[in-house]
């Protein structure tokens, strides 16, 4: 068994704050998937066999490229024939997959030259919903420490957030979902929580990890994905799904409308940067 020891942060785990539950007959639910796909391993079979194995109605990848598209798409078309990439430089590619309909919005800009962001209106069981896309800056300084781009770059995501979020319609239920490269203490995170939208994987698995990575004979592994949600929606159930050659894992919920729109709730503080000896 590997002895986990958290890095930088405070002892301890985190207890779930939901349980998940079937939805009650007749009731329309949407599930989602966010996956950091790897833009260095275009086509990758294990990778995309994680996204043909998938329920969900609506995808939304980070890292795409052109060689993922011309890789992939028609295989995924078969599951979900609506499809946009937007190609980006390096890791800055998006990508929605729907098996509905849907409308790209907006393509956004990010503010300090990093990765952009998307946001679409998808045509769902729940109604129109709108996902904003996010791949957010690293943890890296200027100057290249991962070290120091750990302990300072908070701001920076936070700042990139507060842009996106000028795009959104306020009367139509929300996702914002992607790579965060933080996790439920992140500034970035906090200041989506201050709004009333919060990360729904901690609510169900507040210790998981979306990342990981070995340096030498240590596993760094952290929670840097995330699915966020409106008040409008009821989270029913979220995890992790493993598999794939990504330093990600993809991270599904299933949803339903909420009746309780001005509920909010403490976030769990989970999926904290942590070490394990290989």
């Amino acid at each position: 068994m590997r002895l986990l020891l958290p890095l930088l942060v405070t002892l301890g785990c985190s207890h779930a704050t939901r349980a998940t539950r079937a939805p009650a007959a007749g009731e329309p639910v949407l599930e989602v998937l966010t996956y950091n796909v790897n833009f260095g391993i275009p086509g990758d079979a294990a990778t995309v066999g994680v996204l043909e194995s998938s329920t969900a109605g609506l995808v939304l990848l980070q890292e795409t490229t052109p060689q993922w598209q011309s890789a992939s798409s028609q295989r995924l078309s078969l599951k979900w024939p609506h499809q946009t990439w937007l190609h980006a430089p390096g890791a800055g590619g998006l990508a929605v997959l729907s098996r509905s309909p849907f409308e790209v919005k907006d393509v956004l800009k990010n503010p300090a030259g990093w990765f952009p962001s998307m946001r679409v209106v998808a045509q769902t069981p729940l109604g129109p919903v709108q996902a904003l896309i996010v791949h957010l800056r690293p943890p890296v300084s200027d100057s290249g420490s991962w070290v120091s781009g750990y302990l300072t770059t908070g701001p920076a995501r936070r700042a990139e957030v507060e842009h996106f979020l000028g795009s959104l319609d306020p009367s139509l239920p929300t996702l914002i979902a992607g790579d965060f490269n933080e996790g439920t203490g992140g500034e970035a995170v906090r200041e989506l929580e201050r709004r009333k939208l919060r990360s729904v994987l901690p609510e169900f698995a507040p210790d998981a990890k979306t990342w990981g990575w070995d340096v030498g004979a240590l596993h760094l592994s952290a929670q840097l994905d995330h699915i966020v949600y409106s008040t409008h929606l009821e989270p029913l159930t979220a995890r992790v799904v493993a598999g794939g050659r990504s330093d990600h894992q993809a991270v599904m919920a299933v949803f339903a409308r909420s009746g309780q729109q001005d509920l909010v709730t403490p976030t769990p503080r989970g999926g904290s940067l942590s070490f394990s000896l290989r």
